[in-house]
């Protein structure tokens, strides 16, 4: 009986001790996310946005209401970003640029947040993400990929007969001509003025490679942009469409944010931009009065191998933590919050990262035309950051907009320089920062 009894209070003692450990657990919780508090600046890039950041910050507030978060929109995001960068005042949160800084460089400017194997649980596509991914450690929060491809007015291609997608570059400049001649619209729009519009062609490389290796294999090679290569072919469209008075005529006064409205009233046909950017097209063409269904679409790039067209999902910006910030925990609380719970990625009619969700509606064509979402391949183990590193080295800046201009000029005709200069010129700076890193 006695032995009974004794079992009975044991029991008891264990069962009290659990619920007072489990309410001072949750009580914890509550007050570690109560104790959450400050001030803190988010640097973002979208400019035209600003209503529904208010909206993002309301909510934000509901749940951290002792947090007090002011937005620093910013137009030339990266490059202003990049020059804050040289103090520590570049806001406490922020869309990561890099490229600079490279892989290597994240930890001297960004907090870190997670490692590698812990977000995989959690997040799509960083498996090769090597813009805020080193060796192990995440410096970022994803928050939405983009399928690279092309951004078409519907109702230009309705008017100018286009009735299938060019799957090569001599089809793509037929279609184009067919625009000119049966529409008054721009058939393909640069936005030369802004610059980092161009940049966006680059999104194109794992279609026109076919090789999710493709990056990993160029490490090894002196002339990875001679005639036949990925980047030759895929700048060479943007050459050619200038030289052949494809795009825009007045291609020194054009505007980013006027575009959009100029693309809803039918003056654009087409624009070579990321999917993150459907989101924006589709509002400004609500706004104006248009269905954004009947003027909106995406296309893949013109580009096939052996009859299969690809489109690569790449992150776009991830949100992450100033290393310097004075109010870190503020920071890291907007960052999570802003990725896993704003509903940012379908505000933009984007491919979200958080695991579970699905690709916008808009893509559906791509499904239609069999498009194969094919990813790059992670880089081989001991060249982590090595690519950038070339990249950087030889002054080519694949994410970055000078050579992407001088090609532009070099098509309009204000230098003497043809495209097959700037190509040899990129093989040589290529080939000499190999040597100089001593890569074999």
């Amino acid at each position: 009986m006695k032995k009974g009894k004794s079992f009975a209070l044991a029991v008891c003692a264990i069962a009290i001790i659990a619920f007072y450990i489990t309410s001072c657990a949750k009580k914890a919780e509550i007050l570690s996310e109560e104790k959450i508090s400050g001030n803190i600046v988010v640097l973002h890039h979208r400019t035209d946005s600003e209503a529904k950041f208010e909206e993002y910050r309301k909510a934000f507030n509901n749940k951290y209401p002792d947090v007090n978060v002011e937005f620093e929109a910013i137009t030339d995001f990266a490059g202003t970003v990049r020059t804050r960068m040289s103090t520590k005042e570049y806001g406490d949160v922020l869309m990561v640029v890099t490229s600079p800084p490279t892989p290597e460089d994240l930890e001297k400017f960004y907090e870190p947040i997670g490692s590698k194997d812990e977000m995989l649980k959690k997040y799509n596509f960083l498996e090769s993400a090597t813009q805020y991914v080193y060796g192990e450690k995440v410096y970022a929060y994803p928050i939405n990929a983009n399928a690279g491809g092309l951004l078409y007015n519907k109702q230009i291609f309705q008017k100018a007969g286009i009735t299938k997608f060019p799957t090569s570059s001599d089809e793509f400049y037929a279609m184009l001509e067919q625009i000119k001649e049966k529409t008054d619209a721009a058939p393909i729009f640069m936005n030369y003025p802004s610059k980092w519009t161009l940049v966006q062609w680059e999104g194109g490389i794992l279609p026109y490679s076919g090789d999710p290796d493709w990056k990993n294999k160029m490490i090894h090679m002196d002339s990875p942009f001679s005639k036949g290569m990925p980047h030759y072919e895929m700048y060479k469209v943007m050459y050619e469409v200038v030289k052949r008075g494809l795009c825009e005529k007045d291609l020194l006064t054009s505007d980013w944010e006027r575009s959009k409205i100029e693309f809803a009233e039918g003056k654009i046909a087409v624009m070579n931009i990321g999917s993150w950017a459907i989101g924006q097209f589709r509002q400004v063409a609500t706004d104006a009065g248009y269905d954004p269904d009947a003027v909106v679409g995406y296309m893949p790039y013109p580009v096939n191998h052996n009859g299969k067209v690809y489109a690569e999902p790449s992150l776009d910006y991830g949100i992450g933590v100033n290393k310097y910030s004075k109010n870190k925990n503020a920071a890291k609380a907007f960052a999570q919050w802003f990725a896993d719970e704003s509903g940012y990625a379908k505000d933009n009619q984007a491919i979200p990262a958080l695991k579970g969700g699905s690709f916008p509606s808009v893509l559906d064509s791509f499904d239609e035309l069999g498009v194969i979402y094919q990813m790059q391949n992670a880089a081989v183990e001991g060249e982590e950051g090595l690519f950038d590193l070339i990249d950087n080295e030889a002054e080519i800046g694949m994410w970055q907009d000078p050579q992407k201009v001088r090609i532009v000029d070099a098509a309009m005709g204000t230098t003497k320089e043809s495209f097959d200069d700037i190509m040899n010129d990129w093989n040589a700076r290529w080939a000499k920062a190999r040597k100089t890193l001593n890569v074999k």
